[in-house]
This record gives C-alpha cells, structure tokens and sequence, in this order.
C-alpha cells in the first residue's frame, strides 16, 4: 500500500474517559452528533445485537438443516465455521461502525471510492424487510387464530377442505383394524395455510396474483404500524422495546422445551435431531451449509451491526459483546432444535409415521408442522399461542434493526435535512415499503415471497461482504484498522482475528460464493417450478446490488481530479473527515482534522485543551511512538 495518508490510522489511541454521553459537540461540519443520539441504557446495545441475531432462523432452519447434515456431527463443522467467519466478520462490523459513529453509507469515509458496498447494502435491507415483515403478518394471523378454544386447523370439514384432508384423530381413534394410507393425504394444518390463510388456489402462478387478501393486508398493516411505533424515536425507544423482545422469547422457548421433552415419543425425535453421522463431514455440503447457516443466523453484512454499534460509547467493550452474541445465538439455535423436535417427536409417534417424514423447514415447519402439533396437545390453543407470541417476538426485533439501518444509513447522509425530521421521514419509508410488499398479500403472494427470499440476499450479500473485508485489510490497510481498534478498546486485535481477517473469512466466503454459483438450482414452490422471466427477475435483483459498487467506483473517480490513476489512489484514500465523530475521541493523527489542530504533536495538542491526561494516555503514547518509529523507518 502507498503510505501517504497514514494520518488515520497512525492515529495515536485512545481519548479521554472524560467524556460523556452529553457532552457530543460535533467536530465535523456536517455531522450533528448530539442529534444522531445514542443507546439511553447499559443493555440497549447487547441486547438489540441478540435480538437482532436471534431470529426466525434459529427456530425454522437450523434444526432442519442440522439433522439433514450430519445430526450432532453438524456441529463440528458449524462452530468451526462459527469460529472462521462469523466471530471475525462481526467484530469488523461493530468495530467499524463504533469508531466512525457513522451508518452503513457514511461510514465509506473509510474509502469513498468503494461506497456502492453501502448502497449495495441498503437495496438488499429494503428487499429483505419487505418479505421479513409479510413473514410477521403471517404469524399475526396465526396468533389471533389461535385465540380461541377451538384452533381452526384441527378438524377437517370447513369449507377451505378438500376430499383429501384426513384429521389426525381419524388415525388415532380408528384402531389399527383398518391401517389409514396417509400417503396421498393433506393434514387440515396445511390444507388451512395453503387454502384458507394464503388461498393459493385463486392464483394459478406468480404471473398471476389474483386478488388481495384483506385480512392479511390488514395483518401486514398492523406489523408495519407495530415496527413504525417501535423505531419512532430512533434507538432511544427501539432500545427499550427489545428489553421485552430479546428476552421474552427464551422464557417462551423454555416452556415449550419443557412441554416438549416430557411428550411422549420426544426421544425419538430429539434422538434424529442429535444422533451423530461423522460420515457426513467428508462431504463438502455439509460445510458449506454450516458457512450459509452462521453467515445469515449472525446477520453480517446487512448493516445492523455496523448501525447499532454507530450509536455506542466511544469506548464500548464490543470485544466482549462479541463472543457473547455470536456465542449466545449458537446456543439458542440448538436449544430450539431440542423444543422443535421433541414435539415432532411426539407427532411421528401419534401420526405412526418417521419423524423424516413430518420434519420440515422455513414456513412450512411454523405455519404447517408445528400447528399440526400444537392440536395434538392439551390446551392445543395455549400452546400455539405462545408459540406464535415468540415468532412475533423474534421476528420484530430482526425488523426494527432492519428499518434502523435504512433510516440511519441515509439520515447520515443528509444530516441537516433529515435528522431533525428522523420520525417523519421513519413513517415516509414504512408506508413505502408497506406499499411494495401488498403484492404479498395477493392470492399468488406467496410465490413473490419465495423469489424474494431466494434472491434478495443471495450471492449480492455476499459479494458485498467479501468487498467489505477486503477494502477493510487492504485498501484501507490492516495495521491502520488495529490501531483505530487500539484506541477504542486500548489493545490491539491478535493473530486470530488477523489472520481471519487477512485470508480465512474472506477465502471461505469466496468458496461460498463459488457454490453457490455452481450449484444454483431455479427456485420453486413445493410443486410449483418459476417461469424463466421470474427467475431472471430474481437474479437481477441480486445483480443490481453487486453493480451498485462500480457504479459508485464511477461517480468517486468523477468527483476527483487528475489522471485516471490519481483520481482512483485520492477516492480510495479515507476522507478528510473520517475518524471517531466527537472531538473528544479525536486524538493523534485524527486531531489533524480538527479546526486550528496543525502541532506536530497533535496528542498534546488534545491533552492541552481537554485538560490534561486521560485514561487511555499509555494507549496514546504508545500508539504515537509506534508512528514516529514507522516514519523514520520509511524515511531510512
């Protein structure tokens, strides 16, 4: 790398402790720091990051693609990967948005000439929220259903059935003198979702949408209001929300645990979930499912790492925050394997059948399977109930960090305009997206969900993670982003983190990637195969957001003046105004870019005007002599 521009990261450590939340007098000309606010608790932080981690995928994906990779030898290859790439990639993450205090667009100060990967990002956070809050109005919809003593997908014999609906209690009560066919069967649980709730049967496929359903227009409504009340004052209410949201979902899968492991026939299936083929890890899927299930279960690369870390301290441990989000979601994950499969289980024991054969993942295991299950229990609309309460739960948390990315990322942008306006223009993208999303809500909606859940956040999140990790270590350089972590945290990050940073994380999503390609299969919706013109139209989407990066690369090469190599080596180059956001934080190199800051020394320069030492004045001096002593080296 050229050396002209050490000036941010020679960056002598870290600032005062003297400063507080209140004290936030912007050093930058655009930026309004004592506006953008910050978390008002302790926990707001760490507990927005599990909220946001710990998702419907915890609950719906890993049990399932546990148990069809190897059952407990699943995760050997997954706290491997866990290890490789989710710990490393989500350290970068928070790190990057705590030192900059910037969201997901602002934060390529780092190095404009690639801030396409933030526009990239945001256009697959929108695409996402679309369909992720569609997924809540669904469980909105099973939860007011379930309010009643009666679940409405227990029997067969509503108008929504089909001659081919056979009720469970039909096999249990008819003895075994006449053994039932169940093969060419449909539970009254999927007969309800297919034909009452989504009322597939009025679209004949996702060219046609037929029309839209009401109730779950108005469901879709609800969750959007609920996410709009919830994000209304930036994370000073959403912070308080995940108080509750973050929390109440482990009472709830607790409970359900409980229920479950005391069922008859719950060995059986917690037995398929857990029994170990080691055989398995020989095969390179197995692997790459472990890779694609800790990639999208932590959430990186989407910006609601990087977005809330932006609103901490300067000097928040998100080291320590670290292994106790990534750790604590790996734990849930299996946690809510054992409650899933000890019901199902129970249900292949009543049903006569193999637990492979009830066993299901996404959609089809929360709003078919464990439905099914839920009327086989006791207090059947107790327990479904509760269960759907801690899909809400889990899901909203995930929604709001998504929302916030979107609002910081451009709020950022326009401080002056849009952050004294933040909750109006909250309301402005909510109805937007609402909008988009009641094509959703249509007869043939679930077909447009399938496209944009398989395309969305496909190879286009992960070719702006790998751009993401390469600039980070080798544009901006990797002794420069230590040395920013440096003066955060007051120590440098070890050979482990390097050396993921460097080869392994990136090296590994590569190969991601690559599988991904090759293996790529169209998608489809249990029999239903897309047309050609849909499936074209899901792969642009996850194009437009790898072309966002070099159509930015474009307009920051514009921007700047020389040859095309002097324009390209300037725009990669961190801005003049990168560095932490408050001028308290700013010390060493950084202090340059304060107002009448020209001293050789700058640290002594800050020390003068903030009073003397701080806490973090060994962090500083060390960090400042490490630069004198690499300058003289490049000048012998």
């Amino acid at each position: 790398l050229p050396s002209p521009i050490p000036w941010p990261f020679t960056q002598p450590v870290t600032p005062d402790l003297l400063v507080s939340p209140s004290s936030q007098d912007g050093d930058l000309g655009s930026e309004c720091p004592e506006d953008r606010g910050n978390w008002t608790g302790r926990l707001d932080f760490l507990l927005s990051c599990i909220g946001y981690c710990v998702g419907l995928g915890n609950v719906w994906r890993f049990p399932y693609r546990a148990y069809t990779n190897g059952g407990g030898a699943f995760l050997v290859p997954y706290f491997i990967m866990l290890a490789i790439c989710g710990i490393p990639i989500f350290f970068m993450e928070l790190s990057l948005g705590q030192f900059s205090s910037l969201g997901p667009l602002a934060v390529w100060k780092i190095s404009p000439l690639f801030k396409g990967v933030g526009m990239g990002t945001i256009l697959i956070v929108s695409l996402v929220a679309i369909y992720y809050n569609m997924i809540i109005a669904y469980v909105l919809f099973y939860l007011f259903a379930s309010l009643t003593s009666d679940l409405p997908w227990q029997h067969c014999g509503n108008w929504w059935n089909t001659d081919l609906c056979l009720d469970h209690h039909v096999i249990k009560e008819g003895n075994s003198t006449l053994p039932v066919n169940i093969s060419n069967t449909v539970s009254p649980s999927e007969e309800y979702w297919s034909r009452y709730v989504l009322h597939i049967q009025g679209s004949s496929g996702i060219g046609d949408p037929g029309r839209i359903r009401w109730n779950l227009c108005l469901c879709l409504l609800l969750s959007w209001t609920i996410v709009y009340l919830c994000i209304l004052k930036g994370v000073k209410s959403s912070g308080k929300v995940v108080y509750f949201t973050a929390t109440f979902p482990y009472l709830i899968l607790v409970m359900l645990l409980i229920r479950g492991v005391t069922l008859e026939g719950a060995w059986k299936g917690i037995q398929f979930y857990l029994t170990p083929q080691f055989d398995h890890l020989l095969s390179s899927k197995v692997w790459i499912e472990a890779a694609l299930q800790i990639f999208y279960s932590l959430g990186v690369g989407f910006g609601g790492l990087l977005t809330f870390a932006s609103y901490n301290t300067f000097h928040q441990n998100i080291y320590r925050d670290t292994f106790i989000v990534t750790l604590g979601n790996a734990i849930t994950s299996i946690l809510a394997g054992f409650a899933i499969f000890s019901v199902l289980g129970y249900m292949s024991q009543e049903l006569g059948v193999p637990v492979n054969q009830v066993a299901k993942a996404g959609p089809g295991l929360a709003f078919v399977v464990y439905p099914q299950a839920m009327t086989m229990l006791p207090l059947s609309p107790f327990w479904s109930f509760l269960f759907f309460f801690m899909l809400l739960t889990l899901g909203l948390d995930s929604q709001f960090a998504f929302m916030e990315t979107i609002v910081t990322a451009v709020t950022d942008e326009f401080p002056y305009y849009l952050r004294p306006k933040k909750a109006s223009f909250s309301a402005v993208i909510c109805i937007a997206l609402f909008l988009m999303g009641l094509i959703l809500t249509t007869e043939g909606g679930m077909y447009w969900l399938v496209l944009l859940d398989d395309y969305s956040a496909g190879f286009g999140l992960m070719v702006v993670v790998i751009t993401t990790c390469l600039v980070v270590t080798r544009v901006y350089g990797m002794k420069r982003f230590c040395r920013d972590i440096h003066m955060m945290l007051g120590f440098k990050p070890g050979p482990y983190f390097r050396a993921c940073w460097m080869v392994l994380s990136p090296a590994t999503m590569m190969a991601l990637l690559v599988y991904n390609i090759v293996k790529y299969q169209p998608s489809q919706y249990g029999n239903y195969h897309f047309p050609t013109w849909a499936e074209v139209l899901g792969i642009l989407m996850g194009v437009l957001s790898c072309l966002m990066i070099p159509m930015g690369m474009v307009v920051a090469v514009l921007q700047e003046e020389g040859t095309l190599w002097e324009r390209l080596q300037q725009a990669s180059r961190p801005a003049m105004d990168w560095g932490p956001s408050l001028e308290e934080n700013c010390t060493g190199v950084y202090v340059a870019s304060l107002a009448g800051s020209q001293s050789p020394k700058p640290l002594m320069v800050h020390m003068r005007k903030y009073g003397g030492i701080t806490s973090y004045e060994n962090t500083a001096i060390e960090v400042d002599r490490e630069m004198e002593e690499e300058d003289e080296e490049e000048s012998m």
